[in-house]
């Protein structure tokens, strides 16, 4: 049975502060010293020996994160210090705070996750919508759960009947449209854009230019793959000729591990034209000649040695949604992804020519964007007009 949690020692969270800073370099966490209180010396010895073992970034963030949440409801629905492994009721216990029905809780206020352990959640900033959470977001955390388990040599009732169960009439219970991680796409249009708030020479222009134009032109290239992009991915290709004016300049950037790669393979994507010009600008007047590409901007315009992170890099976009007059609620990094995706289709370019660079693995994924700008235009969607 597991103990009521004790107090912990100031020391104790500056050793694990220092433990996570270890680490940082490969997992950046930007809430190191509320992790360091909440998480306890196992889970840091658990992300130390995932990062040894040489698991993904984005991997690694997203079970610290799951690892966080977690920890943190079980201390505002238990009480008590989180057990390892979990019994099923407490699985269960999970499903049910965070599955439910808005409509039952009109009528019922207890239905759901307990209002005293929603405002903790909220105190600590782990909660910031309303209503249920997302199948999706539940499964993943239960997922995360799963895997620490397993890394601490444990077993745990995550394939429990009716565990199962109660997932799948929850969501049938409930259904809810499925929504994409952007909801607009910055398609070729939009990115004419935003690229119009980024014209001046300054270094802030000139970055965001390049993150804009690389992101977009390298097949849609995810915003954690930006913020992790190096010098020494980039080699400069031959130049590419054309009819009607001079040759243009071409690179090439070796993905190494993304996240469908393991990267023993070389993923290679390409640039030509205005997408190459805009990143020569930035790294030239930024004198970066080794190391990140996209890094922060200090206050009096000094560049920073370190690289930005997805999170900047999502801002960086909304940001610039917002200067080009648009809604910033309506637009994400991943945005740029599906937008490539629409564009192409839009261009009627050849879906197997656009997978080559923007590396889907899955034909299914990518061909909705094709059927979708193939409705859009063809004759059943303009029947009435």
């Amino acid at each position: 049975m597991s103990k009521s949690r004790k107090p912990t020692s100031l020391s104790d969270i500056e050793r694990r502060a220092v433990e996570l800073d270890t680490i940082a370099s490969v997992l950046p966490l930007e809430r190191r010293d509320e992790l360091a209180e909440l998480l306890t010396d196992q889970d840091v010895e658990t992300l130390k020996h995932l990062v040894n073992q040489g698991m993904g970034d984005n991997t690694l963030r997203a079970l610290t994160s799951d690892l966080a949440y977690i920890e943190a409801w079980g201390l505002a629905a238990t009480k008590k210090s989180l057990p390892w492994p979990a019994p099923e009721a407490l699985l269960l216990k999970f499903v049910a705070h965070h599955l439910w029905d808005p409509e039952k809780r009109q009528n019922d206020p207890d239905h759901g996750m307990p209002a005293d352990v929603d405002q903790l959640l909220r105190d600590q900033s782990f909660l910031k919508s309303t209503g249920p959470h997302a199948p999706d977001t539940v499964r993943r955390r239960l997922a995360s759960w799963s895997t620490l388990t397993k890394w601490r040599g444990l077993d745990g009732a995550f394939a429990s009947p009716a565990l199962k169960q109660a997932i799948r009439l929850a969501v049938r219970a409930v259904p809810r449209p499925r929504r994409r991680k952007s909801a607009k796409a910055v398609t070729g249009d939009i990115l004419a854009k935003l690229l119009a708030t980024c014209e001046s020479e300054s270094l802030r222009d000139l970055r965001d230019r390049a993150i804009l134009m690389v992101a977009f032109a390298s097949g849609g290239r995810r915003r954690s793959e930006i913020a992790g992009l190096r010098k020494e991915q980039l080699s400069i290709e031959a130049l590419i000729e054309v009819e009607d004016g001079p040759p243009l300049p071409s690179l090439a950037i070796h993905l190494g591990r993304t996240k469908t790669t393991s990267g023993e393979e070389d993923d290679i994507v390409y640039l030509t034209g205005r997408p190459v010009m805009a990143l020569n600008a930035w790294m030239s007047a930024a004198k970066i000649e080794s190391g990140s590409v996209f890094r922060g901007i200090g206050r009096w315009g000094t560049v920073s040695r370190r690289a930005l992170d997805p999170q900047s890099i999502n801002a960086i976009i909304k940001q610039r949604v917002e200067m080009a007059g648009l809604e910033p609620g309506e637009f994400s990094a991943h945005g740029l992804r599906s937008g490539y995706l629409t564009e192409a289709a839009n261009r009627g370019i050849p879906l197997p020519e656009v997978m080559e660079q923007s590396r889907h693995r899955s034909v299914q994924q990518a061909s909705d964007y094709y059927n979708n700008a193939a409705r859009r235009s063809g004759r059943a969607a303009r029947l009435f007009t």
